[in-house]
């Protein structure tokens, strides 16, 4: 088996039939794939939707649930030389994402690799400027940091059976493993030209929820990173600023006004609000350790 498509889920009807359909729809070049969904419990269709695409299932309980632990299960569970991650609300564009996602893996130029992401009608203004700066239209192969996003990602099984998924983390458990891959003489990799249209439709809370707990993964993985209450003012100003800057130039500046000001403020208070939550959990932990009595 030469590739393996893990798919997490927790009720994702409502976009896994578009993804099922997109990757039956790959062209795959004399590769052999198959679709592996872990899922945590689902309660909607997601079960009925797999069955139908002709997948394997395995199962994790909902309590047991983190990222990189269910990550683990489905590589686990996977019989392809390259893993292949993706989002239950992403969306594969074109007939030769897969192919062009595991390339650079089977071509012995990177470990680890993602790709590219962009935005959907139904995505947040704001979300369309991270995507645009984080995945350009350029691939850089292998790159010189260990950014990674497993939203779209693929990595080979050998590498992964050597460093595993941390199931400790609240989220960045991609960034972590190409911390430790980058350690130890690994390569890194962005595809540009293996897009999926990644779609997010979260009420304001999730998206702080989601920075927040992202942020205190960071705190892990890159724990000379500090953010002050300042940094939290500076960003959300030059978020909000250079946003709408950029929707003036669109012409679209009165229709997301509101929505700019409220995402850039989720986004950066919850990655305040993260990286303080690890900082007095530490506080905690130090008292409790050192104090006298």
């Amino acid at each position: 088996m030469d590739a393996s498509i893990v798919i997490r889920t927790y009720n994702e009807a409502k976009w896994l039939p578009d993804l099922l359909a997109a990757v039956q729809a790959q062209r795959l070049e004399g590769l052999a794939a198959e679709t592996v969904i872990v899922d945590s419990g689902s309660t909607d269709a997601t079960l009925a939707i797999a069955e139908a695409h002709q997948c394997r299932v395995v199962h994790i309980a909902k309590e047991d649930f983190t990222f990189g632990r269910s990550l683990n299960v489905g590589c686990e569970a996977a019989r392809g030389e390259s893993l292949v991650f993706i989002s239950g609300h992403c969306i594969p564009v074109g007939e030769q994402w897969l192919a062009n996602l595991i390339r650079p893996l089977r071509e012995g130029r990177a470990h680890y690799v993602y790709g590219r992401q962009e935005g959907h009608p139904l995505t947040k203004y704001s979300e369309h400027q991270l995507f645009k700066k984080y995945y350009p239209e350029r691939s850089v192969i292998p790159q010189p940091d260990i950014f990674c996003n497993n939203a779209n990602s693929a990595l080979l099984k050998s590498a992964w059976r050597e460093h595993a998924f941390d199931e400790t983390l609240t989220g960045l458990e991609d960034m972590e493993l190409a911390k430790r891959l980058v350690a130890t003489g690994r390569r890194i990799g962005y595809v540009a030209d293996a897009s999926v249209l990644h779609i997010h439709e979260e009420t304001w809370s999730r998206v702080k929820n989601r920075y927040e707990r992202e942020a205190i993964a960071l705190r892990t993985v890159l724990p000379d990173v500090h953010v002050s209450f300042w940094d939290f003012v500076r960003y959300f100003s030059a978020g909000v600023l250079l946003d709408s800057g950029q929707a003036i130039q669109d012409k679209v500046f009165l229709k997301h006004a509101g929505e700019i000001v409220l995402f850039r403020l989720m986004q950066y208070w919850g990655t305040y609000r993260g990286n303080h939550h690890h900082r007095r959990l530490s506080a905690q932990r130090k008292e409790a350790y050192f104090y006298p009595r």
